[in-house]
């Protein structure tokens, strides 16, 4: 039995059987990985810059949607419980509701988006990864900004984007990694499995 909604496996699935296990094994995985991608932090206020949606997309493009968005639900429900796994070792629920609280949420949509991109086969393609890695940081970002808008600066959204302006470059250069990283990976994958 699997948890795997998905009619079109993505790369994971061509490693690992699909079994219940597996699945919960890949979702805390993914979990962990953006744990991990929170702590490695250049510092900058309200929104430090974090290799977390990186790690974010990664999860999803590889998981697929189903086990990519609950990856992130994992990863917001241990921070929430008290683990310190979002940027800078914060947890809880006021991180949740705070400044960057939108960008956590929208993760989760995220994960799910660019998840369902990689079950039509765009992680395997470098043009098409780039693309779902941008259309799925459209939609971090339209989770995030009118939270921070809100929070952060008084519900002025125009601040609040742009603030976030000064993260394209920053994102623009993790979506050619990410459109680097898994093409290959699938090469590599295609490669053993001849």
């Amino acid at each position: 039995m699997t948890i795997t909604l998905a009619t079109r496996p993505t790369i994971v699935d061509r490693v690992f059987p699909r079994s219940l296990a597996t699945d919960i094994a890949l979702i805390a995985l993914g979990a962990a990985a953006t744990a991990v991608s929170a702590q490695l932090v250049i510092p900058a206020s309200p929104v430090p810059f974090t290799f977390q949606t990186m790690a974010v997309l990664l999860v999803g493009a590889t998981l697929g949607s189903v086990r990519g968005a609950l990856s992130m639900l994992l990863y917001l429900a241990v921070g929430i419980l008290g683990v310190p796994v979002f940027s800078d070792a914060r947890h809880g629920i006021e991180v949740v509701f705070g400044a960057t609280g939108g960008f956590l949420l929208g993760f989760v949509a995220a994960a799910a988006v660019i998840g369902a991109l990689a079950e039509r086969k765009w992680s395997s393609h470098v043009v098409k990864m780039f693309a779902s890695y941008v259309i799925s940081t459209v939609v971090v970002y339209a989770f995030g900004i009118p939270v921070l808008g809100a929070v952060a600066f008084s519900g002025d959204l125009s601040a609040a984007a742009s603030l976030m302006s000064n993260y394209l470059i920053w994102d623009a250069l993790k979506a050619i990694a990410a459109a680097l990283i898994l093409p290959i990976a699938w090469k590599g994958v295609q490669a053993i499995r001849r």
